[in-house]
């Protein structure tokens, strides 16, 4: 099925049409404060485009979690001053999702305008399972573009989500495909249909059955699997090894034990950890073989010897993907093993290396451990959107495009 892409929208000509934009603009927020505003500078390509050729943009986005009504901490207000900022022009936030002052100021929209709503999620039929609900949401989007607008797709990190404005909305306006979700789409593809080996996924994080999915699909597609971050206790537990009093889900030993049968020569696990008398960033730490952690210690990172094998088997791949931390990075004492893992895999892409950066806590992990962004050659937006396409799953969001 095809895809109407950004470019096909410009073409047939948006000078002075109301264009929806659901964009992702969840970033973190302290204090009222963006620490990190990587999706917000994502989605510019697509906004600057769409502003260039006369469009009038209203964009939509969520923040956070908040329970289908209106809170504080969750307002867009800085994502408008900091967005306003980044494209050089004033955005308005509208004081509502799509209430009198979304509907007011959508009217006074001219040329070259950025209407910003407020949160989407602060209406619960966003995110309904009732699918009336939701269309009635979406068919609300639809009148502030006057019925006569179209709708771009650009929030990669929600299309794995059946939501009013990202599935919904797109069945009532010509849709199509921002220039972020092209992006990321292509890239998956890559990944998918036609790696260059060797090919090497690094996969982390704190739960196996969260990667269960993906580790399935990919497994016997790569060279090599490594797991780190929490999963990989869990491993380690099926493996007959006492893992302390680090993270376990004893309902998915057996499933290890069923994965390490059949992929036991691709996932490669560590043979050390760095452990902690307790979980807090000035806890006492000293680096054990992994068959050989203390009862009432738990494993925050993978050790210096895992770094060292695992770095090697990732600066020899041309294809690399990686999904999830290594350990738990905040920590300064337990941020090696992940910031090791990162700059081998910042080595291969100097090498030539295609190397994918699977979103969530690993963009995060790039940032605050101070790696350049341009040391990989795609940092996507969507962590949960990244891991759906590879594990073969319909994105709800993108088959909404489909001609």
């Amino acid at each position: 099925m095809a895809v109407k892409t950004l470019q096909d929208l410009i073409a047939a000509g948006v000078s002075g049409r109301a264009v929806l934009v659901r964009s992702d603009f969840n970033v973190p927020i302290e204090n009222g404060v963006i620490t990190d505003p990587g999706r917000i500078v994502a989605s510019l390509p697509t906004l600057n485009a769409l502003l260039d050729a006369g469009a009038k943009l209203i964009v939509t986005a969520h923040l956070g979690r908040p329970d289908g009504k209106p809170e504080s901490k969750y307002s867009l207000a800085p994502v408008a001053s900091k967005l306003g900022e980044l494209l050089g022009r004033h955005v308005q936030l509208a004081g509502d999702v799509v209430g009198q002052d979304a509907q007011a100021r959508a009217e006074g929209l001219t040329d070259g305008d950025v209407l910003l709503l407020e949160n989407i999620r602060f209406d619960p039929r966003e995110t309904s399972k009732d699918e009336a609900e939701r269309a009635a949401l979406a068919a609300e989007l639809v009148a502030l573009t006057d019925g006569e607008g179209a709708f771009v797709s650009d929030g990669f990190g929600v299309v794995h989500r059946k939501q009013a404005s990202v599935y919904d909305v797109a069945k009532l306006l010509p849709s199509y495909a921002g220039n972020l979700v092209g992006t990321e789409v292509d890239v998956l593809k890559t990944l998918t249909e036609t790696p260059q080996r060797p090919y090497a996924v690094v996969l982390g994080g704190s739960k196996v059955s969260d990667k269960l999915a993906v580790i399935e699909a990919l497994a016997p597609k790569v060279d090599t699997l490594v797991i780190g971050g929490g999963m990989c206790f869990t491993f380690l537990a099926a493996q007959g090894q006492s893992v302390g009093s680090s993270l376990l889900q004893d309902d998915m030993i057996d499933t290890c034990k069923d994965l390490l049968e059949r992929f036991g020569d691709v996932i490669h696990l560590p043979k050390d950890v760095v452990v902690a008398d307790s979980f807090s960033a000035d806890a006492e730490a000293k680096t054990v073989p992994s068959y050989e952690i203390p009862d009432g210690w738990m494993g925050l990172d993978i050790g210096p010897e895992s770094v060292e094998r695992f770095g090697a088997v990732l600066r020899a791949a041309k294809t690399v993907f990686w999904n999830g931390p290594m350990g738990v990075f905040e920590f300064e004492k337990f941020a090696a093993g992940t910031k090791g893992l990162a700059e081998a895999i910042v080595a291969a892409t100097s090498n030539g290396a295609f190397s994918v950066v699977g979103g969530g806590d690993s963009a995060a992990a790039v940032r605050a451990l101070g790696l350049p962004d341009d040391g990989f050659s795609h940092i996507s937006t969507g962590g949960g959107a990244s891991l759906g396409y590879l594990e073969g799953k319909q994105l709800p969001g993108l088959a909404a495009l489909e001609d």
